[in-house]
């Protein structure tokens, strides 16, 4: 029901690299998050993009990317095993997740956000956190709600976690890298997160 959604944040087996430009400081927590789904929503997906539309892309998910916390992210992702590893191998893997939310999740959040009305409540202190809650009604998926949690850094406000339907994106993530590290290596995860963009061209 919900596999559009699960495809657009959690990436269905994978789903960060920082960007940040001149313009990308985010003063409020509402105003990141539009700032982040107002981008996804200009990526084109399609094939044979012209180079136009490529370096449109790349612009798009550059400051996508800059909203979002991705060294705590990728940190929370991997868990127990973070520690476990060198700093090469940690960003090794930063890395390969960034790439692929700009070469799967963008996309496909495009797809999903597209046309939609999107309805913002009231920010919300959660401990360190403050939540931005809002709800969008799909053809498809019916009313879904999102929550997105927020830090402040030095860039300004960036999304540490996304909640769709009580089910947290980051939680998702680090279930599916348990369950091939648990049988599979450093390696094995780092193939199959390649094999991953291979895929999507």
């Amino acid at each position: 029901m919900r596999n559009l959604i699960t495809i657009a944040f959690a990436i269905a087996l994978f789903a960060f690299t920082t960007s940040s430009s001149a313009d990308s400081y985010n003063k409020s927590p509402e105003f990141a998050v539009k700032k982040l789904l107002g981008e996804i929503k200009q990526i084109v997906k399609k094939d044979n993009l012209s180079d136009a539309e490529k370096a449109k892309n790349k612009k798009h998910s550059d400051i996508a990317l800059g909203v979002l916390k991705v060294p705590e992210i990728s940190k929370k992702a991997l868990g127990k095993y973070w520690s476990k590893h060198s700093v090469e191998q940690q960003q090794t893997f930063q890395t390969l997740l960034g790439d692929l939310f700009v070469h799967v999740a963008f996309p496909s959040s495009a797809k999903f956000f597209a046309n939609l009305d999107i309805v913002y409540g009231k920010p919300k202190s959660k401990k360190d956190m403050m939540v931005v809650p809002l709800t969008v009604v799909h053809e498809k998926e019916g009313e879904v709600d999102i929550d997105f949690r927020m830090k402040q850094a030095e860039e300004g406000w960036q999304v540490v976690d996304v909640i769709l339907d009580g089910v947290s994106m980051r939680n998702n993530l680090r279930s599916q890298f348990y369950k091939i590290l648990k049988k599979n290596d450093f390696k094995d995860l780092v193939r199959r997160m390649e094999k991953k963009l291979t895929e999507t061209g």
